[in-house]
């Protein structure tokens, strides 16, 4: 194999990486995003009233609300923990 061929090569693989990191990426923003953890904690009320509904729950559009605040206290908890998280493992590595 030529050297022409193997720079070719590798200059395919470098792209190749540069769009799997540009997709991973744009994953992250979204994973983290406020819009994702709204469209969730939504989503997690009608879930749940719609079920409280069912079993006749005295109050459903109330009730609904107790997970659906748990879900995003978790999702603003997360991140600090995380930090914390990173700080030790960071300490405990050196």
């Amino acid at each position: 194999m030529d050297v022409q061929n193997r720079v070719s090569g590798l200059e395919q693989r470098v792209t190749k990486i540069e769009e799997r990191n540009k997709r991973v990426e744009g994953d992250k923003v979204w994973e983290t995003s406020a819009v994702r953890k709204v469209f969730i904690a939504i989503l997690t009320y009608f879930v749940v009233y719609l079920f409280l509904l069912s079993n006749q729950n005295p109050d459903p559009f109330k009730n609904a609300l107790v997970p659906t605040v748990g879900f995003m206290l978790s999702t603003l908890s997360l991140s600090v923990l995380q930090n914390l998280w990173k700080k030790y493992k960071d300490g405990a590595d050196n």
